[in-house]
Formats: structure tokens, C-alpha cells, sequence
């Protein structure tokens, strides 16, 4: 059985394929290209240190995941803007990833225009995401 963590990045990426558009990876480097529809990159991040409850004993964790988002359009700055809104609707469609977390949460992007010489620029941002979940062990 997977982890915890696992269980938790395997639902969130499945959010994120759900999502009209895009092509959805996990843990891939930046693109070579970015297809027509955008690209969304969750990387798995990091789980932090956990608050430790004694009885029962329990780890909470605020794992932050990190989403690579990445629209190569002639009008880049509305289909960024509309897939950023895609993915908050996504998350916000299942705040707890089935009953796995407590609370998942996107955290507003930085969005950089990235220009090409004589190619349609790229607009890119990293999306964080926090996972609020709670284990028996921190390797379960």
C-alpha cells in the first residue's frame, strides 16, 4: 500500500488531469515545448516537520506540493489566467482529496512572461499547493 504522502499526490494529480486543457506530468524538468492546451508540472515538494501529536500518536503535516504551469499562446496573458482559474475550480471542487486531506489550499502564482526570439513568448508561474494531512508514521 502507498504511503500517505503518496496517496495524497497521486489524488492531486488526478485533480489536475481532470482539468480541461493541459497536459498534466509529474516531476518531469521544464518543457522542450508547451502544447497548445498549457502545461502543468506537479512537483512533489516537500512535507515539512510534522506536528507531532502524542495520544494516539500522529503526524500532521502542511505538505507543500508545487505546480509548474506553463502557456505558450498568442494571447498568453487570458489563457494563463484561464487555466490558473481552472485549477483553483479543480482544488476547490474537493478540499479534502477524497478524505484524505484535512484541507488543500493553491496559493497565488508570480507569473513571469518568458520572450523567445522568433517564437510566441511563454507565460509561466509556480502554483503552490498546501496539503494538510495527518499519518500514524511518517514513513506510512
Amino acid at each position: 500500500m502507498p504511503s500517505k504522502s503518496e496517496q495524497v499526490l497521486t489524488a492531486l494529480l488526478a485533480v489536475l488531469e481532470g482539468v480541461s486543457g493541459p497536459d498534466v506530468e509529474r516531476n518531469t524538468g521544464l518543457p522542450e515545448t508547451v502544447p497548445p492546451g498549457g502545461l502543468v508540472v506537479l512537483h512533489d515538494g516537500d512535507p515539512g516537520e510534522p506536528e507531532v501529536l502524542l495520544s494516539p500518536l500522529t503526524y500532521l503535516y502542511e505538505h507543500e506540493a508545487e505546480l509548474d504551469v506553463f502557456v505558450q499562446a498568442a494571447a498568453s496573458d487570458s489563457a494563463f489566467d484561464a487555466l490558473k482559474v481552472a485549477i483553483g475550480v479543480a482544488i476547490a471542487a474537493d478540499r479534502t482529496l477524497g478524505g484524505l486531506c484535512d484541507w488543500v489550499e493553491a496559493v497565488a502564482p508570480v507569473p513571469s512572461d518568458l520572450p523567445f526570439v522568433g517564437a510566441v513568448a511563454l507565460k509561466a508561474a509556480t502554483i503552490g499547493v498546501r496539503l494538510t494531512y495527518s499519518t500514524s508514521d511518517p514513513l506510512a
